[in-house]
């Protein structure tokens, strides 16, 4: 598919214009961040693998009724997506303390939350994506508290979901970011799920060893980063033994000659 004018660049992906009205080619980058980015890298092979894990999960997802704005997968770095009025929140669903939770209040982290806790952020890298409650997002009318209760709604039956999808594969998912979208038909307007899933935005702990096979070993300098992608990827049945390496360079050393 030709390369098409650029709509947007965000820290993992790249956003161009689709071919039909109302769709756009989601582009995902090797680039890393970190610590509102703050820390910068590159994780090699992860765009690839992203966009398989999160293309796996939202037709899964799709299979229970979740809406999502996925179309199909173009190629190994891009795929073909409705677009959306992103909601500027992101959504973190919490099943065990983690990250900012056990830091906030002081939990330590592993422990198993008591019941699944949703947690609103406000989209802006500027202010560090505060955390929001309910009250704030009526009163600068970000979402409509019906919009919020499909949300909420979505983000636990995508919770129930996925918890037992990465159980049955021996990962424990700890917690993980959602975001929504609008789509408008006239002057009504649906929310369905948008952005992506996959170990960018989750936390993965083996269930037996409690290793964490997500972003967390870039941000923590725990090493072997690219190993943990590839092992959600080969658990999840994506990425056979040995074919992750040698798919990720052949397809980048293509996309170089195309001058992509």
């Amino acid at each position: 598919m030709a390369r098409r004018r650029q709509i947007y660049e965000g820290k993992a992906k790249i956003l161009y214009e689709g071919p039909e009205p109302g769709t756009l080619i989601q582009y995902f980058k090797d680039d890393a961040t970190a610590f509102n980015a703050q820390k910068r890298g590159t994780i090699s092979g992860k765009g690839v693998l992203n966009n398989r894990i999160s293309e796996h999960i939202f037709t899964a997802l799709a299979t229970i009724g979740v809406p999502t704005h996925f179309i199909r997968r173009v190629n190994m770095r891009e795929q073909l997506i409705r677009q959306v009025e992103i909601i500027p929140i992101e959504i973190v669903i919490r099943n065990v303390a983690a990250g900012s939770l056990s830091k906030r209040l002081g939990i330590e982290e592993g422990t198993q939350l008591p019941r699944t806790i949703i947690e609103y952020y406000y989209k802006d890298d500027a202010l560090g994506d505060p955390l929001i409650s309910d009250e704030h997002i009526a009163c600068f009318g970000w979402a409509s508290q019906e919009e919020m209760n499909d949300i909420a709604d979505m983000a636990i039956r995508v919770n129930d979901f996925l918890c037992g999808m990465f159980a049955a594969i021996g990962i424990r998912l700890v917690d993980f970011k959602l975001e929504f979208g609008r789509v408008w038909d006239g002057d009504f307007a649906r929310i369905i799920l948008a952005d992506e899933i996959s170990p960018d935005g989750c936390r993965l702990w083996d269930l037996k060893s409690n290793e964490k096979l997500d972003k967390d070993r870039f941000r923590l300098d725990l090493g072997k980063v690219e190993e943990a992608y590839q092992e959600i990827a080969r658990r999840l049945g994506l990425m056979p033994e040995g074919e992750e390496e040698n798919a990720v360079l052949d397809f980048d050393k293509h996309r170089k000659k195309r001058g992509r």
